[in-house]
């Protein structure tokens, strides 16, 4: 149990910086929409490779990736528009969110499939 709380630690370190360092060079909030999009996308990819290969999940899903993306920084960055007045751009932020990221997440998982197939 320790050596998995250590993965997810050390992986959640990992995501954080990377996910700062991406939103910091593009900027909120759609440096916060990249994140979430690549990290489903990944998530998508790695939900097939590691079904069957638990031992790096902890480091990977719940570390990496769960440090990388960023659905909280998401609901901030929504309600930071909507409050500046900027419903149509709030609104877009949220549907491109839903929607890319969801495609991401399947593509992500369709072509995993199709290379190990």
């Amino acid at each position: 149990m320790m050596m998995t709380l250590f993965q997810v630690a050390l992986g959640g370190a990992i995501g954080s910086v990377l996910r700062y360092g991406t939103v910091a060079a593009i900027g909120a909030p759609w440096g916060t929409l990249v994140v979430n999009v690549l990290g489903s996308f990944v998530m998508g990819v790695f939900y097939i490779l590691l079904t069957a290969r638990a031992g790096l999940s902890p480091l990977l899903m719940a570390g990496i990736l769960g440090g990388f993306t960023t659905f909280s920084a998401f609901s901030l960055d929504t309600l930071k528009l909507w409050q500046a007045g900027q419903v149509l751009p709030a609104l877009a932020y949220v549907g491109a969110s839903m929607i890319l990221s969801l495609g991401a997440v399947a593509i992500g998982a369709a072509l995993a499939k199709g290379v190990l197939a």
